[in-house]
């Protein structure tokens, strides 16, 4: 962090997870944007005073690892036992009326008429063009409400288009922000960790399924069984005023340990997710992504979301471009490293890219043309101005985790 002019530069983490096989450790890539003050989450002291390392983030100080455990521990203990993770950040919102689902769905791709009480899907907020605004969990619940969870990077561009929206409704729905804190509990011991604070059986709530309810006696907790890392999980939303009271009591099992930015990412990407900003953003429609599944089947055949003319046209005759999973030899290929094809030519980006932990493999995101992204295909990176042979792989990269109904 530096000032210039009076004015205060400050490190964003870009890609968090530069791994190297020789130091066995992660190291931060970062750029400086020019903001005067960084927003703070409900955990903030609560994070240095518990080792957290803080880097600016998407206009927010988040930590991205913590002093008892570096970032490769971090990405493997969530992946053995259970890490705790502060997305607080993030943007909360309930939307009232009876026609709240009339509403979101003016915005999003999604079919959220057919979702049942108590659970939610992933959408996408579209443009005009068809290009993607953001990603959205939407959460139908058993009251008089729609719980939703937005990205932090995006939260005054949804925030006007919420609010512009609104305005032009005809219809009744209003919209709560909401102020709470927001952590995220992922990993395959914490659906037990967590049964120990709740009065709920925790083995009939699926994926996507979420209630509200008591967590270690505090009410009015929403506890949804999602996340962001692959694993089993769950995001728990609790009243501002008990956001450190609920995290210390879940800290009190010797098998949850506080982790940050750096394992998020590398999580992720090993779960083959998208990091808004750069694996999609507003110029990338759904198709392009490899998101097609989230435009309902309702939706499509009533053509009614944001920019449905251009993206239905893709989902017909197949987009120009699409991402794909890739694994590389060399170095680690980052975001904005070039793809090349057998004959040299540039026919692509790496969008996001960090070695795996798990897979002790190089793992990336990137844009190719359709018709050479088939599995399989074999391609190149530059890396440091030298080339290096790369492949198309499935996606995810690891096996997702996620908690489903025994068949």
């Amino acid at each position: 962090m530096f000032q210039r002019n009076g004015i205060r530069f400050v490190k964003v983490v870009a890609q968090p997870c530069m791994f190297t096989a020789q130091s066995r450790s992660f190291n931060l890539t970062a750029q400086y944007y020019q903001q005067k003050e960084l927003k703070k989450t409900v955990l903030h002291d609560f994070h240095k005073d518990n080792g957290g390392k803080m880097v600016g983030f998407a206009g927010w100080s988040m930590p991205v690892q913590y002093k008892d455990l570096g970032l490769v521990a971090s990405h493997h203990h969530t992946r053995e036992k259970a890490s705790l993770f502060d997305v607080s950040h993030m943007l909360q919102v309930k939307i009232f009326g009876k026609d709240r689902i009339k509403f979101i769905e003016s915005l999003i791709v999604g079919d959220i008429q057919g979702l049942e009480n108590d659970s939610g899907t992933l959408s996408l907020f579209t443009n005009d063009k068809g290009g993607i605004l953001d990603d959205v969990i939407v959460n139908v619940t058993n009251d008089d409400h729609l719980y939703i969870v937005s990205n932090a990077g995006c939260g005054d561009k949804i925030t006007v288009l919420y609010n512009n929206a609104l305005s032009d409704f005809k219809g009744d729905a209003r919209i709560e922000y909401i102020d709470n804190g927001l952590v995220a509990l992922q990993g395959p011991l914490a659906a037990k960790i967590l049964q120990n604070g709740v009065n709920f059986d925790l083995s009939k709530m699926y994926f996507m399924k979420g209630f509200y309810g008591k967590l270690f006696g505090v009410d009015n907790c929403r506890i949804t069984r999602c996340g962001y890392t692959g694993e089993d999980g769950f995001e728990i939303s609790t009243p501002r005023e008990k956001t450190v009271a609920v995290t210390e009591k879940l800290l009190e099992n010797e098998d949850v340990k506080l982790a940050g930015l750096g394992a998020r990412d590398s999580l992720r990407l090993e779960a083959g997710l998208c990091l808004y900003g750069n694996d999609m953003d507003e110029t990338t429609t759904p198709v392009e992504a490899s998101l097609t599944w989230c435009i309902g089947k309702r939706r499509r055949k009533e053509k009614n979301f944001p920019g449905a003319e251009i993206i239905l046209q893709q989902i017909k005759k197949k987009p120009e471009k699409r991402r794909v999973g890739l694994v590389n030899e060399g170095p680690t290929a980052r975001s904005g490293a070039s793809v090349f094809d057998n004959n040299g030519a540039e026919i692509g980006r790496v969008t996001s890219g960090c070695p795996s932990p798990t897979l002790q493999k190089n793992i990336a995101m990137a844009y190719v043309p359709t018709e050479s992204s088939k599995i399989g295909t074999l391609f190149s990176v530059q890396v440091r101005k030298k080339v290096h042979p790369a492949k198309i792989v499935k996606m995810p990269f690891t096996p997702a985790k996620y908690y489903f109904p025994a068949k």
